[in-house]
C-alpha cells in the first residue's frame, strides 16, 4: 500500500538515456491501496441461518449416528444469537457420539501450538446426567491429535461457557481435520444438549483476542503498508437493513449478530471495529475508515429527510475510535473494552463508490460531510464519487478513485495523474488492479481473459501505473491494490493480492510489486528524463535523504529487453549498488501449485555517476545507489 512522498521538492535531477535508441533525452528543472481472523470454525454461531434446515448445519457433521439440528432456541444464549445446535444421543449408543466442524475447508493441526477452544452449553430440561464432554482435534478418518475432557451436569439448564486448551501430539501434513465435541454414548444415551458460540483459535498475531492468523498477518506486515482501508470497501452493505454497523461488531462475541456480507457469505463480525483498530496498531499503520452514507449497493439511496439517524451512527462510530470517554458514550464503550486512549484516525471515507448514486450524493455528502467536519475538523473526509462530477459542497479535499483494467491500460495510463489540476485537491487510489487481458470483457470468466492470479504481465503493468503515483505524489496521497485476500477454496473475485488456504499463504507477483514500492520509499521525488507515455519502459526516481540513497524503480510490462543509462548529478556516487528484480514469463503466477514461481532476486550491480542497466522483459526493478 503506497502512501505519498512527504516532500516532492528535490534538490537535483536524474537524467536517463535510452541507450537502445542511441539517443539521449534529458529534462531538467525543479520538482513539481475484507481480512480473515484466525477463527478456525465455520458457521460457529449459526448466525443469519434458518433453523431446522440442512443448510443451517453447514460445515458441521454428526459423529457416530448422533442426531444434530440447528434450532431456534426458546432460551437463546443471547438476543443476537437466537440459534443453537441441539445434540441428541440416540438410545443404544456406544462409543463417542457427537459432532464435528470441518473448519474453513480444513484445519491446520500443529504440535507447536496450543489451541483455545470454547463453547456454551445447557440442557433444555433438567436431568440426572453426570459425565463429561470430550473436546478434540482429529483427522477426517478419526485419528485423534488432541483431546480434553470437560465435566458437565444435566442440572445445568442455564447457559454456561466452557473453555479448554488443546495441545496436539503431532503435526499431520493434511488439513482434512475436524474440531469435535463428543460424549460417551452409553452413559449419555437419550440425553439432549444444546450448544452455542463454539470457537477454536490457534495462537494469533500479537496474541490478540479474535486476532489474525500469524502467517497472514506476517505477510501483510512484511509489505510494510502505511494504512488499512476498512471495513472493506463494498462490504458497507447491500441494503440499508443489512449494512455494516460498527456497534454490532464490538463487545462480547455473543452480542454480535453477524450479517449477510456483500459477497454472498455470512460475516460473523468476530473481526469487528475494535479488532480492526488493534490490527492497525499491531501492523504499525493507520486506518482509512469508511462510514455508511445512505446508499446501498442494491441501488437504493435514502431521502435527505431520512439521513439523520445514520449521520448520528457515523458520529458514534468515529467517537468510538477517537472520542473522549468523558464526553461520548461510544468512546466510553471503547474505554470499557480496554482501550481508554483514542486510536489514530486521520482519514474517513463518506460512503463507497458513490458514483453509482452520484445524484443523491450531492445531498448525502453535504449532510454527512458537513456535520462530520463540524464535529471532527481534524479529520480528512474523502469523497467517493467521481472527482468534481457532480459538483458537491462542501468542496472535497480528497477523492477516492477506483479502477480495474487490463495490464496494457495500466501501462498506457502511467501519466494518468500528470494532467490533474493542482488546485488543493488530493487523491486516494483506493482500489486498482489489472484483472483481465480482455479489454472487452473485464468482468468475465477466466476463460474470457479474467485472471485467476496476478501474472508478471499484470503486475508489471500495475507497476508502470504506480510510477505515476510517485511522480504525482504532491496530489496522490495513498493507493491500495484490491482485493487484498482470497481463500483459494471459496472466493468471489479474482485476482487478489494474497491467497491462502487452511495451511499456507501465497503472496502474488503483485504482492511483491507492492512490497518493492513500499519498502523502497524515498522522502523526495527527483525529476528525471520522463518516460515516453507511449513507450514500454517506465520509471520513477526518489531519494531517501536520511540514508543518502537514490531509489530508481523501473517497470517493463512487455517482453522486450531494454537498455537504460543513468546519469546521476552527484559528485560522490558509490561504484556499486543493489538491484532487486522481479521478473518472469508473461503468464507466470504464484499459485498453490507454483507458490514461488516468481520472487524478487537481489544482487550487486556496478554503478557510478553514469551507469548502464539492462531491464528484463516483464519485470519490476528497484535500483538502490548511495549518492551525495
Amino acid at each position: 500500500m503506497f502512501q505519498g512522498l512527504r516532500n516532492r521538492c528535490a534538490l537535483a535531477c536524474v537524467f536517463i538515456a535510452a541507450v537502445a535508441a542511441q539517443t539521449t533525452v534529458t529534462v531538467s528543472g525543479t520538482a513539481s491501496h475484507p481480512i480473515p481472523s484466525t477463527l478456525f470454525l465455520q458457521n460457529r454461531a449459526f448466525q443469519q441461518v434458518t433453523a431446522n434446515t440442512t443448510a443451517a448445519l453447514y460445515a458441521w457433521s454428526a459423529i457416530n449416528n448422533a442426531a444434530i439440528n440447528v434450532i431456534a432456541d426458546p432460551v437463546p444464549v443471547s438476543s443476537a444469537l437466537p440459534n443453537s445446535l441441539q445434540l441428541t444421543i440416540p438410545q443404544g449408543s456406544t462409543g463417542q457420539v457427537g459432532f464435528g466442524n470441518e473448519g474453513y475447508w480444513g484445519i491446520k493441526v500443529d504440535a507447536d501450538w496450543t489451541y483455545n477452544a470454547s463453547f456454551y452449553y445447557k440442557f433444555p430440561t433438567s436431568s440426572s446426567f453426570e459425565g463429561s464432554i470430550t473436546v478434540g482435534l482429529q483427522s477426517s478418518t478419526g485419528q485423534i491429535y488432541a483431546s480434553a475432557a470437560v465435566p458437565i451436569s444435566g442440572s445445568q439448564t442455564a447457559w454456561e461457557q466452557v473453555a479448554v486448551s488443546l495441545k496436539p501430539s503431532t503435526s499431520p501434513t493434511s488439513t482434512a481435520n475436524n474440531f469435535t465435541i463428543t460424549v460417551d454414548g452409553v452413559s449419555a444415551a437419550g440425553q439432549t444438549i444444546d450448544f452455542a458460540m463454539l470457537s477454536l483459535f490457534p495462537p494469533t498475531f500479537k496474541n490478540r483476542a479474535n486476532g489474525l492468523r500469524i502467517d497472514i498477518a506476517n505477510t501483510l506486515y512484511e509489505m510494510k503498508p502505511s494504512f488499512f482501508r476498512l471495513p472493506g470497501g463494498n462490504n458497507l452493505g447491500q441494503t440499508t437493513a443489512t449494512r455494516w454497523q460498527w456497534n454490532a461488531t464490538v463487545g462480547a462475541l455473543v452480542d454480535r449478530p453477524g450479517r449477510m456480507g456483500d459477497w454472498g457469505y455470512i460475516n460473523t463480525d468476530g473481526l469487528g471495529l475494535l479488532e480492526y483498530m488493534y490490527l492497525c496498531e499491531d501492523l504499525e499503520l493507520q486506518p482509512i475508515m469508511a462510514v455508511w452514507a445512505g446508499y446501498s449497493l442494491g441501488g437504493t439511496s435514502l431521502a435527505e429527510d431520512e439521513l439523520w439517524p445514520y449521520i448520528q451512527q457515523a458520529i458514534d462510530q468515529i467517537n468510538f475510535v477517537i472520542g473522549d470517554p468523558s464526553e461520548s458514550a461510544a468512546a466510553a464503550l471503547r474505554a470499557s473494552l480496554g482501550h481508554p486512549e483514542p486510536f489514530t484516525l486521520n482519514y474517513v471515507e463518506v460512503g463507497n463508490e458513490d458514483f453509482f448514486a452520484s445524484t443523491s450524493y450531492i445531498y448525502r455528502w453535504r449532510d454527512f460531510a458537513g456535520n462530520l467536519t463540524a464535529l471532527f475538523p481534524q479529520i480528512n473526509f474523502i469523497a467517493t464519487t467521481y472527482p468534481f462530477d457532480p459538483i458537491i459542497e462542501p468542496t472535497p479535499k480528497q477523492y477516492d478513485n477506483h479502477v480495474y483494467q487490463t495490464p496494457t491500460w495500466f501501462a498506457e495510463n502511467s501519466f494518468y495523474y500528470d494532467s490533474f489540476e493542482r488546485n488543493g485537491t488530493y487523491y486516494f487510489q483506493g482500489e486498482y488492479a489489472a484483472i483481465s487481458t480482455n479489454a472487452t470483457n473485464l468482468y468475465g470468466t477466466v476463460s474470457e481473459g479474467r485472471l485467476m492470479y496476478p501474472t508478471m504481465q499484470s503486475s508489471s503493468g500495475e507497476a508502470a501505473y504506480m510510477t505515476g503515483f510517485e511522480r504525482n505524489a504532491d496530489i496522490v496521497f495513498a493507493a491500495s491494490y484490491a482485493p487484498l485476500l482470497m481463500n483459494t477454496a471459496d472466493y468471489q473475485w479474482t485476482p487478489n493480492l494474497v491467497s491462502f488456504d487452511a495451511a499456507n499463504v501465497y503472496p502474488s507477483t503483485s504482492y511483491y510489486v507492492q512490497q518493492l514500492f513500499s519498502i523502497n520509499r524515498g522522502d523526495e521525488y527527483l525529476p528525471s528524463t520522463l518516460p515516453d507515455a507511449n513507450g514500454t519502459v517506465f520509471w520513477s526516481v526518489t531519494r531517501n535523504v536520511t540514508a543518502g540513497e537514490v531509489l530508481i524503480k523501473i517497470a517493463n510490462p512487455v517482453g522486450t529487453v531494454s537498455d537504460l543509462t543513468f546519469i546521476l548529478p552527484y559528485t560522490n556516487v558509490s561504484p556499486t549498488g543493489i538491484s532487486t528484480v522481479l521478473t518472469g514469463p508473461e503468464t507466470a503466477s504464484n499459485s498453490p501449485s507454483t507458490p514461488d514461481a516468481v520472487v524478487p532476486v537481489t544482487s550487486t550491480i556496478t554503478t557510478g555517476a553514469t551507469f548502464n542497466y539492462t531491464v528484463p522483459g516483464y519485470s519490476v526493478s528497484v535500483l538502490t545507489v548511495k549518492a551525495s
